[in-house]
């Protein structure tokens, strides 16, 4: 005989069950599944994943999964890390700082684009993305960059890809790194010892 299947409560995200606070100054809106973040830094909007149900609840958003699945918590979780990111970045902003090593290596910006000395026999220019802005402290003659942003992802993105066009070599450790990043270093050739 069969016994009759109970209906289980949707799973719950250890992260995404936790309300974001709304601080002072920032606005969202929700309408459907898009939700738009307006703070001091900035606008942002997103679409969030189906099956997300998100709602306010005086100063604090609260993130829920409609459906029933092992993905529903999931979605729940990143939906939640999303939103939140949102609110960060237009209240705080985000920030990455790359160093420029090497002799020779600097960078300079120019309205939106940054101009790179990285040892290559060319030039090579960076264009920034329309919510990322960059500045080169006086003080570090062209060899830091800071890169700012409301957007989380994007200035992460646009920090990789800097990086990525001459990443640090483990033998001298010249090339682009992130801010207190540990290179791994290799030992290089030995000489000939003395026989």
């Amino acid at each position: 005989m069969a016994e009759a299947t109970e209906q289980k409560p949707a799973k719950q995200s250890r992260v995404g069950k936790r309300p974001i606070p709304v601080p002072k100054g920032v606005t969202v809106n929700i309408s459907g599944s898009k939700v738009d973040v307006q703070g001091p830094k900035g606008k942002l909007s997103t679409d969030m994943p189906a099956g997300i149900l998100i709602k306010k609840d005086g100063d604090n958003i609260l993130v829920d999964a409609s459906k029933l699945g092992g993905d529903a918590a999931r979605l729940q979780g990143l939906s939640r890390a999303l939103l939140n990111n949102m609110v960060v970045g237009t209240t705080v902003g985000y920030e990455k700082t790359l160093e420029l090593v090497g002799t020779g290596y600097r960078c300079e910006v120019k309205g939106k684009v940054i101009n790179l000395t990285l040892g290559f026999s060319h030039p090579a220019n960076f264009d920034l993305p329309a919510q990322v802005t960059a500045t080169v402290p006086p003080e570090s003659k062209g060899t830091r960059l800071i890169l700012t942003s409301p957007d989380k992802a994007a200035v992460g993105q646009v920090a990789a890809s800097i990086r990525a066009m001459r990443p640090p070599e483990p033998y001298g450790g010249k090339g682009v790194r992130y801010s207190g990043e540990q290179i791994r270093r290799k030992a290089g050739k030995a000489g000939k010892g003395a026989k």
